[in-house]
C-alpha cells in the first residue's frame, strides 16, 4: 500500500514538474521581456562605426550602437548578447522572436513600422553618394546611366529608387557595406549610396574614394532602435535614452565613436 501511494506522489511530481517546463518554454518563446536577464541584440556588424568586428583585438562586435545598447540595458538590470546578420534580416528576426531589439542605424520608415515598433531617434545622419575621385560623379545628375549600388534592404536602397524616377539609374544591392566598397574599387558599381558617418569611416583608408551627401526626408530621417510590436522594452528604453539625451551621456558617445562635429 505504502509503494502505491509512493508511487502516485512520484507521478504527481514527474507531471507537475513537466507542465512547469512547458510552461517556461511557452513564456519565452512568447518573449515576456521581463522575465529575461540578458537580451539579444539583432544588429548587421558591417556598418562602422555603429557596429562592426574588432578584428584588431577582441573580436567581439564593438561600436556607438553597442555601447548605447549596453549602456541603456545596464540601467535597466539588464545585460546584453549581439547577433550579427544580414541587415535584410533584422525586421524578420524580430518578428520571429530570434533577438529582441534591433540597433543596426536603422532608420524608422513608414513601411518598417508597419512590422516593428521604433525607439525616439537616437543619432541623425544624412545619405551620401560614394565614388572614385576620377570617376567625374560630383552631382545627382552625373548619375544619369550609372550603375549605383546599395545595402540590401536599407533606406539608402529606397532613396536610390527615389532618385531613379529624376535620373535613371541601374540599382544593384549587396548585403554588407565593405561589399559595396570592393565592388566600387574593382569598377564594378560606379556608385554607392551609404550614410555619411559610415563611408567617411572607409575614406581614412579607402583614399581613392570621395562623396557628397543629399538631403533626405525629414520625416524619414535618422537611427531608433527596432522592437516586436507591442513589445514592453520600447518605453523602457525610450525613458532611459530620453536621460541619457538630457545628462548628456548620448552626447559622450557621439563624441567617443563620430568625433566633435556631429549631429544628434
Amino acid at each position: 500500500m505504502k509503494k502505491s501511494i509512493i508511487l502516485f506522489l512520484s507521478m504527481i511530481l514527474v507531471i507537475g514538474v513537466l507542465a512547469a517546463c512547458g510552461s517556461t518554454k511557452k513564456d519565452n518563446a512568447a518573449g515576456d521581456s521581463s522575465t529575461k536577464k540578458v537580451l539579444t541584440m539583432g544588429t548587421s556588424a558591417d556598418y562602422p562605426p555603429f557596429e562592426s568586428v574588432d578584428t584588431e583585438k577582441s573580436k567581439n562586435i564593438i561600436g556607438f550602437d553597442v555601447d548605447l545598447a549596453n549602456a541603456i540595458a545596464g540601467k535597466l538590470g539588464l545585460k546584453v548578447q549581439v547577433k550579427d546578420m544580414d541587415f535584410s534580416g533584422l525586421i524578420q528576426a524580430l518578428k520571429s522572436g530570434q533577438v529582441d531589439f534591433v540597433m543596426a542605424g536603422m532608420t524608422p520608415t513608414a513601411d518598417r513600422k508597419k512590422n516593428v515598433d521604433f525607439s525616439d531617434i537616437y543619432y541623425t545622419a544624412q545619405h551620401m553618394i560614394v565614388s572614385k575621385k576620377d570617376s567625374g560623379i560630383n552631382k545627382l545628375e552625373d548619375l544619369k546611366g550609372k550603375t549605383v549600388g546599395v545595402q540590401l534592404g536599407s533606406i539608402q536602397e529606397g532613396k536610390a529608387k527615389d532618385i531613379n524616377k529624376t535620373v535613371p539609374i541601374n540599382i544593384v544591392n549587396r548585403d554588407r557595406i565593405p561589399d559595396l566598397i570592393q565592388e566600387l574599387k574593382a569598377g564594378r558599381m560606379d556608385a554607392a549610396i551609404i550614410e555619411d558617418t559610415v563611408a567617411k569611416g572607409f575614406f581614412k583608408k579607402e583614399t581613392e574614394l570621395k562623396g557628397f551627401t543629399i538631403s533626405d526626408d525629414p520625416n524619414e530621417a535618422g537611427s531608433a532602435i527596432a522592437f516586436p510590436k507591442n513589445s514592453d522594452l520600447t518605453a523602457k528604453f525610450n525613458k532611459e535614452l530620453k536621460t541619457m539625451k538630457e545628462n548628456g551621456e548620448l552626447k559622450k558617445l557621439i563624441v567617443k565613436w563620430f568625433g566633435g562635429d556631429v549631429k544628434q
